[in-house]
This record gives structure tokens, C-alpha cells and sequence, in this order.
């Protein structure tokens, strides 16, 4: 068994075991029942962005299957596209409601002031898919990004040999940056691979379509193009096929949007980095439930002691998908 399947195995025996156990840490006297505290009242709220985008269904299921496996409520919220302010109103929103915990997605430092203002008030944030480290919140949940950079890159570098590489990713998001960084990793295993341009795709595939475009004009002999978030494979494929250059052209997406898993059947795009998504607010959830019910005694106090009693960053890991598995990600319509 490698680590990373033993940790998680941990987690799941860990929470099992808790949540048999009486919130007091008391066990009860032989034979009689293990008290059984009401937690359905309990709210836990996720604050996000980009909503309409197919790759935040996950999400949305992580939150309602950690609901219904606790018994507790959970809602999803924030805009459908990417506007800080809406968010920002949104997460304020939230903390009005005075939840059990938040889970929030890091998109910018900005948010920063907001978890500490809900850690102020008492209530606990875990952060998912995007980390705010400068914040006081818990637990970060997500993919390991570097990680997922470099399987994409020494996917493509297996792909190509040599030849012009251009990435595509939306900057200033931590979480991309650290993806980019693996690809920049990976190909610099391959002295043959070099990275001509980065591009700004702001999360929409018709921008990145346009870069693409350009980058496809900019760089005649360009080998292929690697994509560090959900909008840019789509943008990409649109591009190259309007160029005459599918297949020719290798792409990289990132994430399991139809869009992209139909362009991969039909060999335009070569291969995607899926991340588990859903496990992210399933899994943040979980901390913030075991937290407020079933807090580990690691010291005899562990708020004056300083310590959280939960693990600080949880890796939900990806999974390269081709033509060869994309059929079983493909999500009903």
C-alpha cells in the first residue's frame, strides 16, 4: 500500500472510530447506549466562484454527499462567473448565517481579511482547491498542484520528444501557479521542450480560443499546448481545429468537462488531468464536522495549547485520463 492510499484509509478509519465515540470523550459505562448528539441543525457552507462552469458540479455533489452522509445541512454559494465582488458579498453573507464551519474556495489573497474575520466569530474555514496560507484558516483540501503539473508535463513530454510547448492558465491563482511550475518541472527533464509563451485564458474558453488562435499564428511550429485549468482545453481545441492543426497540435486539459472528454474521443485533444474533486468539500466537511463533535484530545487543552487537532493539507490526488478511460467520466446530460 503506497502513503498516499494508507493516509487516506487513516482518515476514513479515524472518522469512523470518532464517530462512534460520545462527543465528551467519556466512554459510557457497560452496557449502556453511546449518547447520540443531534447534529442536523449543524450548516455547513461552501463560498465559491465560477459556478456555471461544469467543473464546480463537483463540488456542489461533494457538499450535498457530506450532507446526507453526516446529517448535517450544507449549501453552495457564490456567482456563476468569475467576479470577486459578488463572491466577496456572498462569503459576507455567510458569515452573517453564523455556520458550523465554511468551506471556501481560495481564489485570491484578497479573501484573506474575510477568514480571519470568520475565525473572529468563532467559526472554522477550511480552504479547498485553491489555498489562502496567509490566512488563519485550518486545513487546506485540494489537489497537489505542482503534482498534477508535472504528470501533465511528462504526459506531453512523453507525447512530443522535442518541439515549442504554450501554457494556458488564468494568473495570480496560487493553485495554478503551482500547476504551472510542474509543467516547467517536468519539461525541464527534457531539454528539448521549450515553453514559448504563457497565456491569460480569465477562465473563459472563448478568450482562450483567441489566445490560442494567436499563439497558433505567433508560433507556426508550435508542438502543443498544456492547459492548468477547466477553461483552457476547450479554448485550445476551438483553436486548433479552426486551424486546421487537430491531432497535429497536442493538447493537455485539465478536468473532466464533456466538452473536453467528446474532443478527446475524437482525438483532438490527447489528454486531460482530472482532479477528484468532489472529495475536496467531502473531505473539508468531514474536518470541520469531527471538529465540532469528535475533537481529538492530542493535549489536555488543545485551544490554549494551539492546536487545530486536524491534519493541514489533505491531497486528493488526479487521474490522467485518454481515449482510453475518458468514456467512464462522461457525465449524463
Amino acid at each position: 500500500m503506497n502513503c498516499s492510499k494508507q493516509a487516506t484509509l487513516s482518515m476514513v478509519l479515524a472518522a469512523c472510530i470518532l464517530s462512534c465515540q460520545d462527543p465528551s470523550g467519556v466512554a459510557p459505562a457497560p452496557g449502556q447506549p453511546t449518547p447520540v448528539r443531534d447534529v442536523s441543525s449543524q450548516l455547513y457552507i461552501e463560498v465559491s466562484m465560477l459556478g456555471g462552469l461544469d467543473y464546480f458540479y463537483d463540488h456542489k455533489m461533494g457538499m450535498e454527499m457530506a450532507g446526507k452522509a453526516l446529517g448535517v445541512r450544507t449549501e453552495y454559494v457564490g456567482p456563476a462567473e468569475y467576479d470577486m465582488a459578488a463572491m466577496v458579498t456572498a462569503f459576507e453573507q455567510a458569515i452573517a448565517k453564523r455556520p458550523a464551519g465554511l468551506v471556501v474556495v481560495g481564489f485570491e489573497p484578497s479573501l484573506n481579511a474575510l477568514v480571519d474575520k470568520a475565525v473572529d466569530r468563532g467559526i472554522p474555514v477550511v480552504t479547498v482547491d485553491a489555498d489562502l496560507p496567509g490566512s488563519r484558516r485550518i486545513a487546506f483540501v485540494g489537489t497537489g498542484n505542482r503534482q498534477a503539473g508535472l504528470a501533465g508535463g511528462r504526459k506531453l513530454a512523453e507525447m512530443l520528444g522535442t518541439g515549442q510547448v504554450a501554457i494556458m492558465t488564468k494568473p495570480g491563482q496560487s493553485n495554478l501557479e503551482e500547476r504551472v511550475q510542474g509543467y516547467r518541472d517536468a519539461f525541464a527533464e527534457h531539454p528539448g521542450i521549450e515553453i514559448v509563451q504563457v497565456v491569460d485564458t480569465q477562465s473563459d474558453p472563448n478568450v482562450a480560443a483567441s489566445a490560442a488562435a494567436a499563439m497558433l499564428q505567433k508560433f507556426p511550429d508550435l508542438a502543443a499546448i498544456a492547459c492548468v485549468e477547466a477553461a483552457g482545453g476547450s479554448g485550445a481545441a476551438m483553436a486548433v481545429k479552426e486551424a486546421g492543426k487537430a491531432g497535429l497540435v497536442k493538447i493537455i486539459a485539465m478536468d473532466r468537462d464533456n466538452a473536453v472528454l467528446e474532443q478527446i474521443k475524437r482525438g483532438v485533444i490527447s489528454a486531460t488531468v482530472v482532479q477528484q474533486t468532489a472529495l475536496m468539500p467531502f473531505y473539508a466537511v468531514q474536518i470541520l464536522y469531527n471538529l465540532n463533535n469528535h475533537s481529538l484530545p492530542i493535549t489536555t487543552d488543545n485551544r490554549l495549547a494551539r492546536v487545530s487537532g486536524v491534519p493541514a493539507v489533505v491531497d486528493t490526488g488526479v487521474v490522467l485520463v485518454d481515449a482510453s478511460n475518458c468514456e467512464f467520466f462522461m457525465r449524463k446530460q
